[in-house]
């Protein structure tokens, strides 16, 4: 079995509790006593094709997808370039990224820690919810002990965040350990654990890194903490159980009652949810075998393994509940509510984002009133009235699609000329670039999401921590997880505005939430949709898809052609056929500027056939290097989330050297495997947030049911100049674009911002 990291696009094998996809490949019979293969075990690492998904958990059951998707999302435009040192670089970059992240979590704590007291939404319940919700309330007031429920942390002390370094220089590395690594020792212990258990002795070092110090003895003490590592179904770590505990372990074990628990929480975050309620979560675990689900979630709020919460079910714009009068029945001001369960880091990243949010939206900044009306005044065309917008509000959303970046590139030019601290980012390093091009912005003035929480990009910080920043305006904005839109929103200082523009067409993000749609349905800030159309037949086909209408466009240059096919096999004979020759042949785009879209890595027409077959044809090799070449075109994933376009440069004792984005890239060798993909055939979600002159889209008929609106939206608008359409799907294509629409997400963004920031 391949062991490249596998989440699919698809609602079935993307929740919970979905049994193994019968279409995927099956472990072999030797593959140890419970049927675990080191390659499935990085199966759920990456976040995207779940993240499409995004279906109700208690609709999953016995749903099938197409073959899984594991890299994390994001990309950019390959070069040739390499350079040496290259290693140092790459591994600085990684710690500055996790410091960084570390940091804002530290934030985000003791921001949570000076909270007077907890804000409810609703009040009655009734029955186990009812149990839950009392079970909560008596820990909190002391009356039962923490085994009984769960606790609150106690208060950290609040101190001034040191300032990270903004640019980190190389620094060397111990060669036999990358960032992170568990110890040698440790990763041992970990692989005898496993091979008594018999499990494969590759997870060692995974299981070692999730658990870290001590991991062996937690694996023998709680078998089931092995569905910690990515990709590990509950049926595989039941019989490591057994094979570890014998006749001591059975489904109703407390142990693994929790374990499972948070195993499909888990399963929802790479589908999209930040949590799940709790008759979906109780049935979830019925299914797989859990006799009391309720105590299960009980005991998983006592170890302080997961959170609970209710919030009130109102509709938009509802006045907020207010407290009866003296007299007053309460019954009549009570309003239904639903109980959520969710894992503490998206809660807390939840309503960090939401605290963060309000915050902007309450805090306008007075001192630079005047620079904001010099900006105003120096405006003109169709950003003045986003400059408008952003001069008089904290928060201000702007929708629209390629050609409406225009106007945030405007509003930076201005806002800089004025003489604010004004600074842009975008999900990819193509997406910087496409900015940095435009009038208004500049090379200085962009960056990307990952490169500014890193440090590596952008303004110094100031003593707490904050950017030094007046505005910050983040484009590809539906690309945003809770995650990371609450480590952007805690570092910025009061007083800043935040713009946040994007095509709410396209897909969402890879991680959990739905940070920009939340935004635009809560309505709590202005919001300015663009009356800039994207030009040319291109764009005239992906308004209508956007409004649920495949329309035929005239295309008298040959920018939109459709090449019907009758199966799979065709479908990768005409695919390297146009982009070995005929786009190059009639159009003069050359074939590593061409990318290639499918929905999904397996099959007979995914990735992974695809990438094959264009490899045969325009860089043969034997694969020497971990089935690499050099010239290869390659999917690089340096964290899950993102995924960046390259060109394999060569291979040495210290890994694979890359070139991805014009930045030499040094990966490991014993993360290969796991990290890199041919890249000549991406999937939507990777290649989301970048573009290429020309794109040829492959649709094969078992493809239909992972087809969307969302989907064929952000496929199709990968081409910038051509597009090529291999059809093989007949009705299904126009089906999903007129009525399959984005699965929903279960979020808590929008009541949290309803109970902080009146409606606009």
């Amino acid at each position: 079995m391949s062991t490249e990291p596998e989440t699919t696009e698809e609602a079935g094998p993307g929740t919970p509790d979905t049994p193994e996809n019968p279409g995927s490949e099956a472990a072999p019979a030797g593959s140890g006593a419970n049927g675990l293969e080191a390659g499935d075990a990085e199966g759920a690492s990456g976040a995207e094709g779940a993240s499409e998904a995004g279906g109700e958990v208690a609709d999953s059951a016995g749903q099938s997808g197409p073959e899984p998707e594991g890299e994390p999302v994001g990309s950019a435009q390959p070069s040739e370039s390499g350079g040496e040192g290259a290693d140092s670089a790459q591994l600085s970059e990684a710690e500055a990224e996790l410091a960084a992240q570390r940091l804002e979590r530290e934030r985000i704590e003791r921001r949570k820690a000076e909270k007077k007291g907890t804000i409810e939404s609703g009040a009655k319940l009734s029955g186990k919810a009812a149990d839950l919700l009392a079970a909560v309330r008596a820990v909190e007031s002391g009356e039962k002990p923490v085994d009984t429920a769960f606790t609150e942390p106690a208060p950290a002390p609040r101190r001034p965040a040191p300032e990270p370094v903004r640019r980190p220089q190389p620094a060397p590395a111990p060669a036999a350990v990358t960032p992170g690594a568990p110890a040698p020792e440790t990763v041992e212990s970990v692989r005898r654990v496993l091979a008594e258990g018999g499990a494969p002795e590759a997870l060692a070092a995974q299981a070692a890194a999730a658990l870290g110090e001590g991991a062996d003895a937690a694996l023998r003490e709680d078998p089931w903490q092995l569905l910690r590592i990515g990709g590990v179904r509950p049926d595989q770590a039941d019989g490591f159980a057994r094979a570890l505990l014998g006749a001591a372990c059975g489904p109703g074990d407390e142990r693994r009652a929790r374990a499972i628990t948070v195993w499909l929480l888990e399963q929802a975050a790479l589908a999209g949810h930040t949590a799940l309620e709790l008759p979906t979560l109780a049935a979830a675990l019925g299914r797989q075998g859990v006799p009391d689900p309720d105590a299960a979630v009980q005991s998983t709020l006592a170890e302080g393994e997961a959170l609970a919460f209710q919030d009130a079910l109102e509709e938009p714009g509802a006045a907020a509940p207010q407290p009866p009068e003296e007299g007053e029945d309460e019954d009549e001001e009570e309003r239904p509510v639903r109980v959520l369960v969710g894992l503490e880091r998206y809660a807390l990243a939840e309503e960090s984002l939401a605290d963060g949010l309000a915050r902007l939206v309450n805090s306008l900044s007075k001192e630079t009133e005047q620079a904001w009306q010099a900006a105003v005044g120096a405006a003109s065309g169709g950003a003045a009235e986003l400059v408008r917008a952003v001069a008089g509000h904290g928060l201000v959303l702007h929708t629209g699609g390629e050609g409406a970046r225009a106007e945030p590139a405007a509003l930076l030019g201005a806002a800089r000329a004025a003489g604010l601290r004004a600074f842009a980012v975008c999900h990819t390093p193509d997406g910087r670039h496409r900015l940095a091009a435009l009038p208004g912005a500049a090379e200085d003035g962009v960056g990307t999401v990952a490169g500014l929480l890193s440090g590596a990009e952008g303004p110094g910080r100031d003593a707490d921590g904050s950017l030094e920043l007046d505005l910050l305006i983040v484009l590809d904005a539906p690309q945003l997880d809770v995650e990371s839109a609450a480590m952007l929103v805690e570092s910025l200082p009061d007083g800043a505005r935040l713009v946040l523009s994007g095509d709410p067409a396209v897909l969402w993000s890879a991680g959990p939430g739905r940070v920009f749609a939340d935004l635009l349905a809560a309505r709590v800030c202005p919001q300015l949709a663009s009356r800039l159309p994207d030009p040319g037949p291109i764009g005239e086909l992906l308004s209508g898809i956007g409004i649920g209408e495949l329309n035929q466009v005239a295309a008298p240059g040959k920018e939109v052609v459709i090449v019907p096919v009758r199966e799979a096999g065709e479908a990768v004979h005409r695919t390297v056929q146009l982009v070995a020759d005929s786009v190059p042949r009639a159009l003069g785009v050359p074939a590593d500027q061409t990318v290639v879209i499918t929905p999904g890595h397996g099959g007979a027409a995914g990735t992974r056939a695809l990438n094959s077959a264009l490899k045969e044809r325009l860089n043969p090799g034997p694969g020497r290097f971990g089935g690499f070449d050099p010239g290869d075109r390659i999917a690089y994933s340096p964290a899950p989330g993102r995924t960046v376009p390259g060109v394999v440069v060569k291979a040495d004792a210290d890994g694979l050297h890359l070139s991805c984005a014009g930045d030499p890239v040094v990966v490991p060798r014993e993360r290969v495997e796991g990290a890199v993909r041919h890249g000549w055939a991406l999937t939507a979600h990777q290649a989301v947030g970048a573009r290429w002159p020309a794109a040829v889209v492959v649709l094969p008929g078992d493809a239909a049911q992972a087809l969307s609106r969302p989907w064929v939206y952000t496929a199709f608008g990968r081409a910038e100049r051509h597009l090529s359409v291999v059809h093989g799907v007949e009705q299904a294509l126009p089906k999903a674009v007129a009525e399959i629409q984005a699965k929903p997400r279960t979020t808590r963004l929008q009541t949290l911002l309803r109970t902080q920031v009146p409606a606009s």
